[in-house]
C-alpha cells in the first residue's frame, strides 16, 4: 500500500467477515480501489514487465453497496429438520444464515425473507441442500430457482432485461450476465472510444454468453460473429437478435477452441475485432494459440476477472509480438477482492 492513509470505518453488513464475500467493507471506498489497483500493477509488473504507465487507476462502480443483481445462496437441513438458507464460506464450508446482503441490489437483498418462506414451501422432504438463484432486472422484478428440476428456466414473457445504449438485453436464471449493471455504461463507453468501429467491421464476440456485446456493437459493425458453448445462453443469445431484428448475426453454438480458427480463416481480408470474455479459468492453450498467431485480427479486447489467468494469457502475446496498449481495471465487485480488468491489445 503506497503512501495510502484512511481511517477504518464501520461495515454496513451484520455478517462481514463470516459468510466470505466482501474483504473491503470495513476501509473507505477510496481506499479500496487504490489497494486493487495497486495490487494489480505489481502482480502485471512482476509477470509481465509492464510499464506501470499502461495501467490505469480502477474504474470505480457508481454503486458501493447494493449493486449485484444477482445472489448465489446455499439451502442446507439440518438434523433438527431446521432449513437455513445463506452463503457458504469458501474456507470453512460452513453456512452461514443471512436476512438481507448489502451488496445485493435492494430487490433482492428485500425479497431474501421471502425466499425463505417460499424455499421451505416448494422443499421436498427428501431434500438436504440446494443452490438458489435470485435475479432482478432493470425494471425491479425479482425470480429465483435452484429446487426442482427446471426451476431456472423462464417463459420468454418473464425474461429479465436490461436496457445498454438503447438497446434491451435480456437474460434469464440459467444464463451468466455481468452482475453489475450499473459500470457497464462504463465500460462501453471506453470500448466505443479505443476501437475504430464502423460499416467494415467483423465483430467475433468470443464467450459471448446472451450477447451483450453483441447487442451493443451489431448496429455499428458490417457482422457479429458470436462463439458461446452454453445452451441455455445460446438460447437467449438468439432471441435477444431476433428481438431487435438484427440480420447481420452469426451465432455458434461451439467451444471457441473447435470452430474459431476456421472461422477467422473464412473472414481473411475484413477488418476483424475480437473481444474475450472467458471464464475465471481464462483461456486454454489453444484458444491462446489461435488468437494470438492469427492474421486475421487487428484487435483484441481481453475482459477478465482473473487477473493470474490475464497474465498468464497475454504472456502468450506478448511473444507473438501483440503489443499492450492500455490495461483497464473496472471495479465491478466493490467491497470484495475482485476486480474485472480490461486489456487492449493491437497487433
Amino acid at each position: 500500500m503506497q503512501n495510502l492513509h484512511f481511517e477504518k470505518i464501520e461495515a454496513l453488513c451484520p455478517v462481514f467477515g463470516e459468510c466470505g464475500g466482501c474483504l473491503y467493507q470495513d476501509i473507505p471506498y477510496f481506499a479500496e480501489l487504490q489497494i486493487k489497483t495497486n495490487s494489480l500493477k505489481e502482480q502485471l509488473k512482476k509477470e509481465l514487465n509492464l510499464e506501470e504507465a499502461s495501467i490505469e487507476p480502477a474504474v470505480a462502480s457508481p454503486e458501493e453497496y447494493h449493486y449485484r443483481h444477482r445472489l448465489d445462496l446455499g439451502l442446507r437441513k439440518i438434523k433438527s429438520g431446521e432449513v437455513l438458507i445463506g452463503f457458504v464460506n469458501p474456507q470453512t464450508r460452513k453456512l452461514i444464515e443471512i436476512n438481507e446482503c448489502a451488496i445485493a441490489r435492494k430487490e433482492v437483498s428485500n425479497f431474501i425473507p421471502e425466499l425463505k418462506v417460499r424455499a421451505k414451501a416448494l422443499l421436498p422432504a427428501d431434500y438436504k441442500r440446494a443452490n438458489l438463484t435470485v435475479k432482478t432486472g432493470e425494471e425491479g422484478r425479482v425470480l429465483w430457482g435452484g429446487i426442482g428440476k427446471g426451476s431456472h428456466r423462464l417463459a420468454e414473457e418473464d425474461y429479465l432485461w436490461m436496457n445498454l445504449e438503447g438497446q434491451k438485453i435480456f437474460y434469464s436464471l440459467d444464463n451468466f450476465f455481468q452482475a453489475n449493471h450499473f459500470i457497464l455504461p462504463a465500460l462501453v463507453k471506453i470500448l466505443k472510444r479505443k476501437i475504430s468501429w464502423n460499416s467494415q467491421t467483423v465483430f467475433f464476440d468470443l464467450y459471448g454468453g446472451v450477447g451483450l456485446f453483441s447487442m451493443v456493437f451489431a448496429p455499428l459493425v458490417k457482422k457479429v460473429i458470436l462463439i458461446e458453448e452454453s445452451a441455455p445462453s445460446i438460447q437467449m443469445a438468439r432471441f435477444n437478435a431476433n428481438y431487435h431484428g438484427f440480420s447481420n448475426f452469426e451465432i455458434y453454438e461451439a467451444s471457441v477452441e473447435n470452430c474459431l480458427d476456421e472461422l477467422l480463416l473464412k473472414q481473411a481480408g475484413d477488418a476483424c475485432v475480437a473481444i474475450v470474455d472467458p471464464p475465471r479459468k481464462g483461456l486454454t492453450p489453444q484458444a491462446s494459440t489461435t488468437l494470438s498467431q492469427t492474421r486475421s485480427l487487428s484487435q483484441l479486447l481481453y475482459l477478465s476477472c482473473n487477473p493470474e489467468s490475464l497474465a498468464r494469457d497475454l504472456k502468450v502475446f506478448l511473444h507473438e509480438e501483440w503489443k499492450i496498449e492500455k490495461i483497464i481495471p473496472f471495479d465491478f465487485f466493490p467491497r470484495t477482492k475482485h476486480l474485472e480488468v480490461l486489456a487492449l491489445l493491437k497487433k
